[in-house]
């Protein structure tokens, strides 16, 4: 994987989708239907995201200390 490809991931997994799942939290207090299940799925795809760039970074240090 590309260092681009690994930032704009990284990039997804530590701010967009947080903030979008900040955001979409606000949105009980305007009464927007399904609102705990849109925080929970993104926030559920933020974990994923997160256990994706562990697994990359740990794949990327062990090909540096074999180096």
């Amino acid at each position: 994987m590309s260092n681009k490809s690994y930032d704009i991931i990284r990039l997804i997994g530590e701010i967009a989708v947080p903030v979008i799942a900040f955001l979409a939290s606000l949105c009980a207090i305007w009464n927007v239907p399904y609102c705990e299940q849109i925080t929970a799925t993104l926030t559920a795809i933020d974990t994923l995201i997160g256990a994706v760039i562990m697994i990359l970074r740990s794949k990327y240090n062990k090909g540096i200390e074999q180096k």
